[in-house]
């Protein structure tokens, strides 16, 4: 195990990862995606628990989505000076608290309450990994650190999701509500115990919020994210109507397995190379993807070619977290958590937008005209890197 490139760092003064920590964030990662998705594979038993529509419990995912939204930028800044561990563990917590309230809860109105907190529980961790991850590492090992914690969403994706609904089938939606509780529980003991403390980052030192983003690359790597999110969204949102003339929309749940396993590759060998080739694997990302649009728009009635196209969106996809993450780390320094903050909002605005663009795209042109509105949005984050905005390591 030890000899993975992702665990021990080739350098001649190897140093081997914490890895128990390291992993302890991307469980917490993991249950985040968990509790946000799960809703969308259990809609029938929700709404027919709640006495609501499956409409309605669609809404459990938006207000989530909203608590992100409004609370990472404020929440960070809010405790910027508070000791690491605890803030984390808080967090974590929280979503212990809020899906005990959705297992037990048979009222919609606080149902989608309790949704509400998750996301801003949701908002403030996913701010706190990388930095989190970057502290407990030398320099040099920052860009494979916050790889590994960052596991967790493609895993929950990929797995996870699948998992839970099926758990959901079988024993009930609430017994798998009350399951997550479980779990987070069990990852809050093991944090405390393999998980370091930080101190907060001191009055003195702190930068405000637009001097943060007038560090240089912040912004450039907020505008990679956002067109890159936005663009992945329109087609991950859509893909039902994009296989619909090559005659494979039933088989949707194969197309996603392809994309979930392409993309955990992806996080393998960015794991291996992101410390020493930061930048030049971000033009990768971007490329492949670019190239997987082109095919797409292309070929979109060709099964082989869909599959391809699919799994090469799968590999420049799944790195890309850790890839933006350990830039906006690199270049924010000490402010890195607030930054991160930034980066949370903008993946969430690229999400929200890209549901809107791909619905406006559908009724207008068709699902053929989303290949071609994603190589115009990665033509963007190209330009955005190739000016170098992003550090090369």
């Amino acid at each position: 195990m030890n000899d993975s490139p992702l665990l021990v760092d080739t350098a001649p003064h190897a140093e081997p990862l914490p890895l128990a920590g390291l992993l302890a964030l991307a469980c917490a990662g993991f249950i985040t995606i968990l509790t946000e998705a799960m809703p969308a594979g259990l809609l029938p038993q929700i709404g027919a628990g709640l006495g609501v529509s499956q409409a309605l419990v669609g809404q459990l995912v938006t207000l989530y989505a909203l608590g992100s939204l409004l609370a990472a930028i404020p929440l960070t800044l809010l405790t910027r000076g508070w000791r690491r561990r605890p803030l984390l563990l808080i967090a974590i917590g929280g979503f212990a608290v809020v899906n005990s309230v959705t297992a037990f809860s048979s009222h919609y109105g606080l149902t989608l309450a309790a949704r509400f907190f998750a996301g801003v529980f949701a908002g403030l961790l996913w701010a706190l990994l990388a930095g989190y991850a970057s502290r407990m590492v030398a320099p040099h090992l920052q860009g494979r650190a916050i790889a590994v914690a960052m596991l967790g969403a493609p895993l929950a994706l990929s797995l996870g999701v699948p998992a839970g609904t099926l758990l959901g089938t079988l024993v009930g939606w609430r017994a798998s509500f009350a399951i997550m509780t479980g779990l987070t529980l069990l990852l809050l003991v093991w944090a405390r115990w393999q998980l370091p403390d930080f101190a907060g980052e001191p009055s003195s030192k702190r930068l405000g919020l637009r001097q943060v983003l007038a560090l240089p690359g912040i912004r450039a790597v907020l505008w990679v994210t956002f067109t890159y999110v936005l663009a992945h969204n329109i087609l991950y949102t859509y893909i039902a109507p994009l296989l619909v003339p090559a005659g494979i929309d039933g088989e949707i749940d194969r197309v996603l397995l392809v994309f979930g396993l392409m993309a955990l590759l992806s996080i393998w060998l960015v794991g291996v190379w992101i410390d020493r080739h930061l930048r030049l694997l971000t033009l990768i990302s971007c490329a492949m993807f670019a190239v997987a649009a082109v095919l797409l728009g292309l070929w979109f009635n060709c099964v082989v070619v869909i599959y391809v196209s699919v799994g090469l969106w799968g590999l420049a996809f799944g790195g890309l977290p850790a890839l933006l993450q350990t830039a906006l780390a690199k270049s924010a320094g000490n402010s890195a958590d607030a930054a991160q903050s930034m980066l949370v909002t903008v993946w969430n605005l690229g999400i929200a937008g890209g549901g809107l663009a791909g619905g406006l795209l559908l009724e207008r042109w068709g699902a053929v005209v989303f290949p071609w509105a994603v190589l115009g949005l990665i033509v963007l984050a190209l330009g955005a890197i190739r000016a170098k905005g992003l550090p090369a390591r």
